[in-house]
């Protein structure tokens, strides 16, 4: 990356990627970190829109729809850790009885250099419920957020690929009166950051004890935490947190980042 780069100050990135008028939800990049994707909505939250932008000799070229992006929503995407597949969320249809129509979670695998037509990834308990923001480890298991479909009783929830097919998914035991959501898991799953529903979003951050339980679960720094944060994304060194933030009512939504190292160990 050849912009200036942040300390534990967080500031803004490429702010003149938000066409007037729209919202940004995510940035995140590629691990090869020569692609940068992003959400725009409409402040209706109808509409939404991945984009990306390709590094060529440190400069970078205009925004194009993303490979992925349709007629319908697409947001919340993550690659797997060794950037060969692309997960996101998506409304498009499913086609599958029982499926509810919602937000559910989607891949696409590049293959001899291409990337393939995304297929459905299907859950079988979460059929009923809407499904987005997915993010996966080196080990296969994917997390993400699941609710209702009236956005209640938001939390995060895991399942494990068994075989080559995800199982039944799991609510992750975090200690919060809070919901849950836009969770980022690291490759090694050794700590797990999310935002916290209460009146705002905050950023926290839960560290596995190594025995599968999530500890020592607290509050990012009040320089992340100030205006509501959310769609957390870490670059592939651990060293850079992305994540949006704004006020809600004022919608005057940012991606920032900032140097996370400090606070990814668990002291």
């Amino acid at each position: 990356m050849t912009e200036i780069t942040p300390n534990d100050i967080p500031i803004e990135f490429k702010q003149d990627l938000i066409p007037q008028n729209k919202l940004i939800h995510k940035g995140m990049f590629s691990p090869d970190l020569q692609e940068y994707y992003y959400t725009i909505s409409d402040k209706n939250f109808e509409k939404f829109d991945v984009f990306v932008i390709e590094k060529n000799n440190n400069n970078w070229s205009a925004p194009k729809k993303a490979f992925f992006n349709s007629k319908h929503n697409e947001h919340g995407m993550n690659f797997s850790p060794n950037g060969n597949t692309l997960y996101f969320s998506s409304t498009r249809p499913v086609n599958i009885d029982g499926v509810v129509q919602t937000w559910h979670i989607w891949k696409s695998d590049k293959v001899n250099g291409k990337w393939t037509e995304p297929i459905f990834v299907n859950i079988r308990n979460l059929k009923d419920k809407l499904v987005s923001h997915p993010t996966i480890t080196n080990s296969g298991t994917l997390y993400f957020h699941t609710s209702n479909l009236d956005y209640s009783e938001m939390d995060i929830y895991y399942s494990k690929n068994v075989n080559g097919k995800f199982v039944d998914a799991e609510r992750i035991e975090i200690k919060s009166k809070f919901g849950k959501c836009t969770p980022y898991i690291s490759p090694e799953e050794d700590y797990l950051i999310f935002a916290s529903i209460g009146n705002e979003l905050d950023l926290m951050i839960s560290y596995n004890d190594g025995k599968g339980k999530w500890i020592d679960t607290k509050k990012l720094s009040d320089k992340i935490n100030n205006k509501g944060q959310g769609n957390p994304y870490v670059t592939p060194d651990n060293k850079f947190l992305f994540y949006t933030t704004g006020e809600y009512l004022e919608k005057n939504w940012k991606v920032k980042w900032v140097n996370i190292e400090s606070e990814i160990k668990n002291n």
